[in-house]
């Protein structure tokens, strides 16, 4: 269990982070999203230990992150890892080996094997997406039990991810480890994880399961015979209206039967239910936290 207790974390003048709260149980895998700049990279930095704590705690049943033997159960993978300029994915290994003593070589050489990734290779001649399937290997070789990923998917081909996805789920229900990801992907979250945290402006604004939170959203297309206006759906439980002259894309926080049928109401020519990703969820919490309907 993972407890982050009035967390909040300033440079300089600029507050990054301000009284996080969030708890975070076992064999969990979590999404952390935000817009750039919103404190996730911060904050995987202040659960890894990498950063210190200005104010607030963050406890791995009960231990810090600071503690000896609390930090061979973290893996931090950032999402620019440091290299020096002749490493090769079998150095780096030997690295991780000085501060993971039971990372697994024969994981590290399969999924290398799987990525096609040259051990004897020198990472500054790799692309992006290789140097991060090498730094991947290296987490999951490492087997820990909390794992922590900034940007995971950045740079990855749609197969690299698939098995990026399928090894971290495999990691997961062997394990009972904790995953938590920041990443943009948003659709790649929604895939695999279990829960999200979304920070905005310093907090976090909202948080739980995926499905059930996006599932509190519908999404209707209608057309009319003639222009409609913003009074028709005055009382609606608007997140989003789109008015296009006889055309109206809207997005309702409530259950879709109940709205077909107050739209239906509106005598619309056609009306269609459309589907909504978490992608379009969280662009619509945001704009909402930041000042009303767009």
């Amino acid at each position: 269990m993972i407890e982050i207790k009035g967390l909040s974390h300033s440079f300089g003048k600029k507050c990054v982070l301000n009284s996080i709260d969030l708890s975070v149980g076992e064999g969990t895998v979590l999404g952390l999203v935000g817009i750039n700049g919103a404190g996730k990279s911060t904050l995987l930095r202040l659960l890894s230990g990498v950063y210190n704590a200005q104010k607030g705690c963050v406890e791995y049943n009960g231990a810090s992150p600071l503690d000896f033997k609390t930090r061979q159960d973290i893996f931090f993978l950032p999402d620019d890892p440091a290299y020096s300029a002749h490493t090769t994915p079998n150095e780096m290994f030997e690295f991780y080996r000085c501060f993971y003593p039971s990372i697994d070589r024969a994981l590290f050489d399969k999924l290398l094997s799987e990525y096609k990734i040259d051990l004897k290779g020198k990472l500054r001649n790799f692309s992006k997406g290789m140097r991060r399937q090498t730094f991947i290997a290296l987490a999951l070789s490492v087997n820990p039990k909390y794992l922590l990923l900034d940007e995971a998917f950045d740079g990855l081909d749609p197969l690299s991810r698939k098995i990026f996805k399928e090894a971290i789920i495999e990691h997961v229900e062997s394990n009972n480890a904790t995953v938590i990801i920041a990443s943009h992907s948003l659709r790649e979250l929604e895939d695999f994880c279990d829960s999200f945290v979304l920070i905005d402006e310093n907090r976090i604004h909202s948080h739980g399961d995926i499905a059930e939170h996006v599932g509190r959203l519908c999404k209707f297309e209608l057309a009319f015979s003639e222009a409609p206006n913003e009074a028709m759906f005055k009382g609606l439980p608007i997140v989003a209206l789109s008015i296009r002259g006889r055309f109206v894309q809207i997005v309702l926080e409530a259950e879709s039967q109940e709205m077909l049928c107050r739209l239906s109401a509106l005598s619309p020519a056609v009306i269609d239910e459309m589907p909504i990703d978490f992608e379009e969820t969280f662009i619509h919490d945001v704009e909402k936290n930041r000042g009303g309907l767009k």
